[in-house]
């Protein structure tokens, strides 16, 4: 017992040390501050009116208005009953953000070393050096939370990998489907994908390793222990994954019927995103050195570096104030790599670069293997089109690769897997019982690699151009001798980072090498090593991570000011939509304070973008029209945001006097710009059963009485009168969606048309009537009842397991499933 409570009490001290840490580095969350994260605030923008309803009523509502025309909120804050795993994790997350997420990554990591058995000492220092990772602080800052969110739990499944595969099948298999569980919870399906390609390359090399043992059985356990677990985390999350599946087909990450492009010509089949919109943002080869110097390529598009800067210098000499000066100079578009824009390097650290290198010659097996193996696979893959064999393959042929952007965020798994290897291989340095001789060979070899690779890039620095695709633009805009002075910037930096990273590198290795020679006690080394990590990681966050980034919460919670043409705007309380000119489809600021046919979204409503791309991009302005737009956002003269009214926009709902149905998509596409749609519905034959049955091709009557008037509005729940002496087909602004939507005439459900490509319709009878659409998705009923089941015999089996003492022998679990046969 004594022993339990100094375990319990050792490990809650390694807690409460990262519960300290996350706060000193988020340090103004203590003085009530918060991070302003930009894309936080365009989230706000496009759960506005979700959240409004929720605050205002107490009730969920899984359909918003406010952006893109229409559509679910699954992916923006939406609660689902019998969600306790994510109820769980706000328990777990229970400093303010986004210091949350920072314990987040120091707690999983921790666990993820202590499951290798490397003892708690040096698992801190894993934690610190994954937790200090540069890009991991850096989507904090941009507002990247759910992906911080899964990167925080990654570790605790591999965790539960590890002990699986240690043959502590019980504890194992229980935390391996938590550690899902909470990663699924996430909602970043991505970063879950990405996490089980290193998972799958883990079972590959376990494979070999029982062909080679004939150990069949023991894998068959763990392989079936391990799919169990996956089927409970799935199991625990059914309705976000229900729901996402059912979203994502309707949206742009699904399939389109449309086999023409908008210019008229074939498009290439696809079931996917498209390859040029995947691989955007690629890697560079030669930019991937930057994991050891951070400014290698420059840093970010938006570098910092006062005073001292070529620029400023030159700007001062030419008679600009110090303040033009400084201001030019706090953003200085520093990046020269591959990618459109990156807001800091992925920088891993210098001292763990060398330590990764030191593992390789130290460590032995299936662990290094899998873990360099994992780092390799990610670093190809991250390079996208710059190495299309590799990247290719995976579009085409490895299931669901094409449906994510963005390939260069699959670094991440390299963030995992290099301080990992490298603080396995510091530990084994310290305590694996390896002669001097090795430990000396393999030190020697480390450093003449990585220190010399510094020199190497310095000698031959005159080989780089430091030239980026931006500078005609910049040079266009500012002239070309402040380019030519930006230029010489990125060269400074270029030779600081590398001179930054080449003493670091001689530091672990002088320190490394007197640990050799000096028999000193453990646990100052770690000490002297932890404190090289955080000054080489720690030092480098806060080039991006700076106390101006945190704001009062007033500015969190209205992100963005209000104009007099918003004012103007909202002087009418009708309903209808706003259209930015600025914006387009990809900003949430007029979300935030109007209905917006734009937003902010990786994945947008396929059928709206479509429309976009073949109509009102092309010049048919009545795609706004039947939108219900009645304002438009554009900038005056002085750049201030004015409103214009639409006067053409043709309301909530209107009666048409034609219904034509053409064989395809891409038909209907070419009749949209040929028929006036305020009178003619379009629709495709057997793209919408409803359409066919209501007499396509008939004339109808619409007297000049003819109306639909919208009595009540939810968002989740429409309410309409109509008048009309004729039966007539009406047109609703409103997005069609397949799922979920019911409507009612006079309490009679009908069936819901598909017009016009994107919006609903009704067949409705001679006479004045009620008419009602209410969003019931029938996913989140049926989700939320496999969640229930799912979570409670997982969390019975937690029980089952924690209850083991105090079961009755008959009952309990063979030892072998318990404990490590290797303890």
């Amino acid at each position: 017992m004594k022993g339990f409570q100094k375990e319990l009490l050792l490990q809650g001290g390694v807690i409460f040390f990262f519960i300290v840490l996350s706060l000193f580095f988020f340090s103004p969350v203590l003085k009530g501050e918060a991070l302003y994260q930009s894309d936080i605030g365009q989230y706000l923008g496009m759960a506005k009116e979700r959240n409004d309803y929720k605050e205002a009523t107490g009730k969920e509502s899984y359909w918003t208005n406010n952006a893109f025309g229409g559509m679910p909120t699954y992916q923006l804050g939406a609660n689902y009953p019998h969600d306790y795993i994510k109820r769980l994790d706000r328990l777990i997350r229970f400093l303010p953000r986004p210091a949350d997420y920072l314990f987040l990554y120091f707690l999983g990591f921790y666990l993820f070393m202590i499951s290798l058995k490397v003892e708690w000492r040096w698992a801190v220092l894993g934690a610190l050096a994954y937790g200090f990772s540069t890009y991991l602080i850096i989507i904090l800052e941009v507002g990247h939370n759910a992906k911080a969110h899964a990167l925080g739990y990654a570790p605790i499944v591999l965790a539960g990998l590890m002990l699986l595969f240690r043959r502590k099948y019980f504890w194992g298999g229980v935390i391996f489907a938590l550690g899902m569980a909470f990663e699924i919870s996430a909602n970043h399906y991505q970063m879950t994908y990405y996490l089980m390609l290193l998972v799958g390359v883990y079972l590959l090399i376990q494979l070999v390793q029982a062909y080679r043992e004939k150990n069949w059985k023991v894998y068959g356990v763990q392989v079936g222990i391990l799919l169990l677990g996956l089927l409970f985390s799935i199991g625990t999350n059914a309705t976000g994954i229900l729901a996402t599946q059912e979203y994502a087909a309707w949206s742009t990450r699904g399939d389109s019927s449309l086999e023409l492009t908008p210019e008229g010509t074939q498009k290439e089949s696809t079931s996917g995103l498209d390859k040029e919109y995947i691989t955007r943002y690629s890697y560079g080869i030669s930019e991937s050195l930057n994991l050891f110097a951070p400014r290698l390529f420059g840093g970010s598009n938006g570098e910092n570096l006062g005073e001292d800067s070529n620029t400023f210098q030159y700007l001062r000499s030419r008679g600009a104030s110090y303040q033009q000066a400084s201001q030019f100079s706090e953003a200085l578009p520093l990046y020269w790599g591959a990618q459109p824009i990156v807001a800091a390097p992925a920088y891993i650290g210098a001292v763990i670069f060398f330590l990764f290198v030191l593992a390789l010659f130290l460590v032995k097996g299936p662990l290094r293997l899998w873990l360099s193996l994992g780092a390799l696979f990610s670093l190809l893959l991250s390079w996208g089109k710059n190495f299309n064999a590799l990247t290719d393959f995976m579009i085409d042929y490895f299931p669901l690769y094409n449906k994510f952007r963005a390939v260069s965020s699959i670094q991440v798994i390299l963030e995992i897997c290099v301080p990992a290897l490298a603080i396995i291989g510091l530990y084994q340095f310290f305590k694996g019982g390896l002669d001097e001789a090795k430990k000396r060979k393999a030190l020697f070899w480390s450093g003449g690699i990585t220190a010399g690779l510094c020199l190497l890039l310095l000698l031959f620095k005159g080989s780089f151009s430091f030239e980026a695709a931006s500078d005609a633009q910049y040079t266009q805009y500012y002239g070309a001798e402040i380019m030519a002075m930006i230029q010489e910037d990125r060269s400074a930096v270029f030779s600081a980072d590398l001179w930054r990273s080449f003493f670091l590198i001689l530091a672990t290795f002088g320190i490394l090498f007197i640990a050799l020679k000096k028999n000193t006690k453990e646990v100052y080394w770690i000490g002297v090593m932890g404190l090289l990590i955080l000054v080489d990681l720690y030092g480098v966050a806060k080039r991006y991570l700076k106390e101006d980034d945190f704001v009062g919460k007033r500015r969190i919670e209205v992100p963005f000011d209000i104009t007099e043409a918003d004012r103007q705007i909202l002087q009418d309380t009708s309903y209808y939509r706003v259209f930015d000119f600025n914006e387009q489809l990809n900003g949430a600021r007029t979300n935030f304070y109007h209905k917006s046919i734009g937003g902010y979204h990786a994945a947008k409503p396929g059928s709206l973008e479509e429309l976009f791309m073949y109509q009102a991009y092309q010049g048919n302005d009545q795609v706004l029209d039947m939108l219900n737009v009645k304002y438009f956002m554009q900038r005056g003269e002085e750049g201030q945001r004015v409103a214009q009214r639409n006067a053409s926009a043709f309301g909530n709902a209107w009666f048409v006097d034609t219904l034509e149905v053409v064989n395809s998509a891409d038909e209907l596409m070419l009749r949209m710009k040929e028929v006036d749609l305020r009178f003619t519905a379009l629709g495709v034959k057997g793209d919408n059963t409803a359409v066919e049955s209501a007499q396509a091709g008939r004339i109808f009557s619409v007297d000049s009485l003819a109306s639909i008037q919208l009595s009540s509005y939810k968002p989740d729940a429409l309410t309409y009168s109509s008048q009309n002496s004729a039966e007539g087909i009406a047109v609703f602004s409103d997005l069609w969606y397949p799922e979920g939507w019911i409507a009612e005439i006079d309490g009679e459900e009908q069936p819901i048309l598909k017009l016009n490509h994107a919006l609903r319709g009704l067949q409705v009878p001679a006479g004045n009537h009620q008419i009602s659409f209410r969003f019931e998705p029938q996913v989140v009923k049926k989700g939320s009842r496999i969640s229930l089941f799912s979570s409670l015999m997982l969390f019975f089996v937690v029980a089952y397991g924690i209850g083991q003492p105090y079961i009755p022998e008959r009952f309990r679990l063979p030892e072998r499933f318990m404990k490590d046969p290797d303890a």
